[in-house]
């Protein structure tokens, strides 16, 4: 069986910077990215498919983001509680298990008779996805060396944007040339290749301390930890809320056809993935400036939607503005968080995870009710409001308070 060499999760040997990653190494990474791609691929699947799959189900639009709020839901619970659970069970056999759920959602979603069936197959899907995320937020550095945790963790999150450009925009054009079952049986196909990719090359990742949940609340009465979860709540919470109804805005508001919104998701996607490889050069050494750059810029972005809704060529624009800021965040605020954690990384990710998926659950719940009772133009509107108020939190965090815990513990999130 493989093994990996870098110290247990809750291990802070001297880190050898001088050491470069195997080739080995960088499979395993590769294997979790492909993870990576068929979770995010299968968790925003919906986002595509509303208009189709709230026809055939028969329920209204705003009921149908019910597929994204489930999921979202379950996996806050899941993020720190399967971590409590598993205690110090090999964290491979861990991701091979969430992965094995995965793929029972897509299947169970593929076939879902009615919008019951289809809510249990994204409650699955939900109960995977908040292990899988805390597990591969804080393994990235432990796949590789020190010196490459940073491209390790870039290289994770290359998924969540390939899944953008490549999985959610096939899903819809799927859709288009079938049906959406289809969307999620080729999506289930896809959720095969990384199981058997992570069984072959994933190593051994023995966890030397069992997660415990006095160490999840000693987290959150630390001022900084607690802030900078309230920013990233804000921050995910404004985006969702306005983009699982992306389509159908773009559908009725801006009159676009479904041809041109798969294709506009797509560069949505492209720019994205592009965004993230440049803040993975330049996050740890401005990691501030850079958070406060693509918040604005996404808050803009939600400000500007629904005021050119009658230029095809302003929303375009503007969608691929909000590509690119949130394109960068996810790696923004995954550095973040383990600078405000640094003594604690897996207590961190979980609590990273959960909240990211509390704010999922509740800014698409709330978004969806907005767009039912008054319009998806309202929503825009919610969701730069939400960005505005995570600025907001973001100011409120001193410098000081991140330095501090910059300097408590080296980060291991560092391309050099």
């Amino acid at each position: 069986m493989l093994t990996e060499n870098n110290p247990p999760t809750g291990s802070y040997l001297p880190a050898n910077d001088s050491v470069s990653s195997s080739l080995r190494q960088w499979l395993a990474v590769g294997a979790v990215t492909i993870g990576a791609f068929a979770f995010v691929t299968t968790e925003f699947l919906p986002v595509g498919l509303l208009p189709h799959v709230a026809r055939e189900l028969n329920v209204l639009p705003g009921t149908a983001g019910l597929m994204v709020t489930t999921p979202g839901v379950i996996a806050a619970i899941s993020a720190p509680g399967l971590m409590l659970g598993a205690g110090r069970m090999d964290r491979r056999f861990v991701f091979l298990f969430l992965t094995a759920l995965l793929l029972a959602s897509n299947l169970l979603s593929a076939f879902a008779p009615n919008f019951t069936v289809m809510l249990m197959g994204r409650a699955l899907l939900g109960a995977a996805l908040g292990g899988f995320w805390t597990l591969a937020t804080s393994a990235a550095a432990r796949l590789v060396q020190p010196r490459d945790a940073a491209k390790a963790m870039a290289m994770i999150l290359t998924g969540v944007t390939c899944a953008t450009v490549i999985g959610v925009p096939l899903g819809t054009f799927i859709a288009g040339l079938a049906s959406w079952r289809w969307s999620f049986l080729a999506t289930g196909g896809l959720v095969g290749v990384a199981l058997v990719a992570q069984l072959f090359l994933v190593p051994s990742l023995p966890s030397g301390v069992a997660l415990r949940f006095s160490d999840l609340s000693s987290l959150v009465r630390r001022s900084h930890p607690r802030r900078s979860l309230l920013m990233v709540a804000l921050v995910f919470g404004a985006h969702f809320s306005s983009y699982t109804y992306i389509t159908p805005f773009l559908l009725h508001d801006a009159n676009f056809d479904m041809s041109t919104i798969t294709w506009l998701l797509l560069g949505f996607g492209i720019i994205g993935f592009v965004s993230n490889f440049v803040a993975s050069a330049t996050v740890v050494r401005n990691l501030r400036p850079s958070v406060a750059a693509m918040v604005s810029l996404l808050m803009f972005a939600l400000v500007l939607m629904p005021v050119l809704r009658h230029s095809q060529f302003g929303v375009i624009a503007v969608v691929l503005a909000w590509g690119i800021s949130f394109g960068a965040l996810p790696l923004c605020f995954s550095v973040w968080i383990q600078r405000a954690t640094p003594d604690q990384p897996e207590a961190g990710s979980a609590l990273f995870v959960s909240i990211i998926q509390v704010a999922i659950a509740v800014g698409s719940s709330v978004g969806g009710a907005v767009v039912d009772h008054v319009g998806i133009r309202a929503d825009f509107l919610l969701g730069s409001s939400l960005a505005l108020l995570g600025l907001a939190a973001l100011a409120s965090i001193g410098t000081q308070a991140q330095s501090a815990a910059r300097d408590a513990l080296p980060c291991r999130a560092t391309p050099e």
